[in-house]
């Protein structure tokens, strides 16, 4: 790479930079806080003092000098728009993992999230029940929420003192379940508390279904193709 060409890029970059910080007003520099503001010069700062060592470094060999500035200089700057949008790139990252992880819960808004269609045509769910990880399927035809017995034990309900009285409809047929109240259920950041649920007989349920004692809860929730949204209540 010339010196002329590097030249010319550190100069367009930097030109690039005083524009931006020109085109807004006072309150807010290039869309930064005055606290943002302050760590990015902080960051901008020991990118310079990294890339006058660097210069020092190879003063013998100007080119290299200038191809090592520059690349600390566009280091600077992609660290700074990482931390500027940090909140944005967070929730990319999530509504990747949501498409990669069946079940996982892509946060949409403070109280919306979206869940993917399984590849099995249904929507898993990964609740958190009691504050632990219980894997369920979405069930609008379940008037209740319904745990197998494993997912009962894990969430520490008693399950010794359960009486199953109430007779449910499963796909192997007629079944009994017990009747119960879950402390919390949590899908992403959308929490609903004292929840009735039942749970099932051993060997009755193979999955844990999300019936409609949570979803009446919500404010709303729907089916958007291959997507489901859910959103709590304010």
């Amino acid at each position: 790479m010339s010196r002329r060409l590097l030249w010319i890029l550190l100069i367009g970059l930097a030109l690039a930079f005083v524009l931006l910080i020109a085109q807004n007003g006072q309150d807010k520099i290039a869309g930064l806080s005055t606290d943002d503001l302050g760590s990015l010069v902080y960051h901008v700062g020991l990118v310079v003092l990294i890339g006058g060592g660097v210069l020092v470094l190879f003063r013998e060999s100007v080119s290299k000098a200038l191809e090592a500035v520059l690349f600390w200089v566009v280091v600077g700057l992609v660290l700074a728009v990482g931390y500027t949008y940090r909140a944005e790139l967070r929730g990319v990252a999530d509504r990747v993992m949501a498409e990669l992880v069946p079940g996982r819960a892509a946060q949409l808004s403070a109280r919306s999230v979206e869940i993917v269609r399984g590849r099995g045509g249904d929507f898993q769910v990964a609740a958190q029940v009691n504050g632990t990880r219980v894997a369920m399927v979405l069930d609008t035809g379940a008037s209740t929420v319904v745990l197998t017995q494993d997912a009962a034990k894990a969430v520490g309900l008693p399950l010794e003192l359960l009486s199953y009285d109430v007779q449910i409809d499963t796909a192997n047929g007629r079944a009994r379940a017990a009747a119960v109240t879950i402390d919390r259920i949590v899908v992403g950041e959308i929490v609903e508390r004292s929840v009735p649920a039942l749970v099932a007989q051993p060997g009755q349920l193979r999955v844990s279904l999300l019936g409609m004692t949570f979803l009446n809860r919500l404010q709303s929730w729907e089916v958007r193709g291959d997507k489901l949204v859910m959103r709590g209540n304010p």
